[in-house]
Parts: C-alpha cells; sequence; structure tokens
C-alpha cells in the first residue's frame, strides 16, 4: 500500500499529477488544470479531516455532505460534475495503490452529468465593440474621475481580465509603457498568475490613468478605487460604469456588466483568428469550453 495518501495527502496528490495523472485521451493536463485540481483535492481532503474521515474510509455519504457545506453549496451542477469526475479518478487510482477497496464516486458520476444548458454567451457586435474603443479614448479635458472610467471599460475590454481580478488589479500590475504594454495577473488559486498583453485601444486610457493614479494622494495601491482611502471598487460600481459608457454611445445592451466585455474581447480574438488553445489562456481558463462556445458565435465556425 502507498503510505504516504495517508501520511502526507498532499504530497501524493502532487506527485500523483506529475507522473501520472492525465485527462480526455490520456492527454496530459495543462498546468492551470494542474493548479484548479490541487486546489480542488485540497478542499475535499480539509472537509474529510474536519469530519473525521480519511481517503482510505470515506464514501458516498461524505461526498453528499461535503456539498452541503458553506462553499460548496454555492456550486454550478458543472463544478460538482468537475469534482465527481477527480474523485472517481483519485478514488480508482487509490484502488490500484491498495489504500482503498472500493470506490464511491463511479456510481455518482454515471449518476451525474453535465448541464445541457449553458449561460448564454453576451457578447458586443464589432461595430458596436469599435465604437466603445473609440469612446474610452482619453480627452485633453477629462477629470481624473473620468480618465478612470475610461480606464475601467478599456481594461476589461483590451485585456479580458475577469470583474474580480479587475477590482484587485494593483497600479504596479499595469506596464503601459512595456513592449509590448501587459497587465499582470496574480494567482488567484486555482488560477495561476498570467501576463496579458494589452490590446492597442486600450494602452492610451489605461497610461493616462496610471499616470495620474501613481501620483495620487490615495492609501493603498489599488489601480481602480472609489474614495482615497483605497476602498475596492465594488461590482455594482464596475457594472454601473459599463452601463453608462454603453449608454453614451447610444447602445442598449440587456446584459451590460464586465463580462459582456470579457467575451467580447475572446470573440475578437477568435475572429483575428488567435488560437482557441492561446486565447484560452489569455484569458486564464483550465478549460476551452468558453472559448469554444464563443466561437460557435462566429460565421464560417
Amino acid at each position: 500500500m502507498d503510505k504516504l495518501w495517508l501520511s502526507d495527502p498532499a504530497r501524493a496528490y502532487a506527485d500523483r499529477q506529475t507522473r501520472e495523472a492525465a485527462g480526455a485521451n490520456r492527454r496530459p493536463f495543462s498546468q492551470q488544470s494542474i493548479v484548479q485540481h490541487r486546489a480542488m483535492f485540497d478542499r475535499f481532503h480539509r472537509h474529510l479531516v474536519g469530519h473525521g474521515a480519511t481517503l482510505a474510509s470515506f464514501g458516498a455519504d461524505q461526498i453528499d455532505a461535503f456539498w452541503l457545506s458553506a462553499e460548496a453549496a454555492t456550486y454550478t451542477p458543472a463544478t460538482r460534475m468537475r469534482y465527481l469526475k477527480l474523485l472517481d479518478r483519485l478514488c480508482r487510482h487509490l484502488v490500484e495503490a491498495g489504500v482503498r477497496k472500493s470506490n464511491p464516486a463511479s456510481e455518482l458520476v454515471l449518476a451525474g452529468r453535465w448541464p445541457v444548458d449553458d449561460p448564454e454567451v453576451h457578447f458586443l457586435p464589432e461595430d458596436v465593440d469599435q465604437r466603445l474603443q473609440n469612446f474610452v479614448r482619453p480627452h485633453s479635458g477629462d477629470l481624473p474621475e473620468m480618465l478612470q472610467r475610461r480606464a475601467i471599460v478599456a481594461l476589461f475590454l483590451g485585456t479580458g481580465v475577469t470583474a474580480s481580478e479587475g477590482r484587485a488589479a494593483r497600479v504596479p500590475d499595469l506596464h503601459p509603457n512595456a513592449t509590448p504594454p501587459y497587465l499582470h495577473v496574480p494567482a488567484r488559486p486555482p488560477k495561476i498568475s498570467r501576463t496579458v498583453h494589452v490590446e492597442p485601444f486600450a494602452i492610451a486610457p489605461l497610461a493616462a490613468w496610471h499616470a495620474v493614479r501613481r501620483d495620487s494622494p490615495v492609501d493603498g495601491d489599488l489601480l481602480f478605487t472609489l474614495k482615497r482611502t483605497g476602498t475596492p471598487i465594488t461590482d455594482m460600481s464596475l457594472g454601473k460604469i459599463v452601463r453608462e459608457a454603453l449608454a453614451a454611445i447610444g447602445q442598449d445592451v440587456g446584459n451590460m456588466s464586465p463580462r459582456v466585455l470579457r467575451d467580447t474581447f475572446c470573440r475578437r480574438l477568435l475572429i483575428r483568428g488567435v488560437a482557441p488553445d492561446a486565447v484560452t489562456e489569455r484569458l486564464g481558463l483550465a478549460s476551452n469550453r468558453t472559448v469554444v462556445r464563443i466561437a460557435a458565435t462566429i460565421d464560417g465556425n
């Protein structure tokens, strides 16, 4: 029996990932998937420890109890299915290694299924995308508040980061004068860190705001704040800024949010001919599911 699974489960799981783990068609998992799977394993193992169970002893009842935990209760059906498939792979390995006698996840995987309906994709038409790109250009008479608003829209439209990544962006993370200009997105497990090149149209508004923000008497180093105390900007405020920007160009979109701009960024890259795998990497995604869905909206795909 491989006793490392009982003495140091985290190390045993990491070792298995390095040596053996593979996904569909036995292809090795991507680095993003490896980090995500490790975080998922750690989360489930903490649940087991908290309930007096081990990797050798847990059963289907412990998996059911996991869904009732505060965090897991919010998981979507797709996330639950990812956990079940991970536990199925894990238990099959533990049976082969002599750590377990059975696989309690196998029947749960067979009974489960991926969600049939994905959330509807929302993106801006190409002409609206272009008009919004024109809108974010800084004007000579812009006050700091307006410069920040243009920069916020430019960030989501020109880098494709998520709302949470935009809120957490710091002044040192943005490099508008580099060649090429880029945004560093720090690691936030299960996501690994990544570097996102800034689209050309977004360089000027981000550089203008970066210069103002760098010299502003604001506490902390967040790139975008609501007050001089350095209060982080909220999702509600981000949504309001996006809606006002689209209203300013005469566009009425039902779901006006940073997610619309992120999906628009994704679609623009695909139209340009950027490979789907490269787009997935730039978006910081563990799988290409989202990119495939957006690609399906493009004529000829």
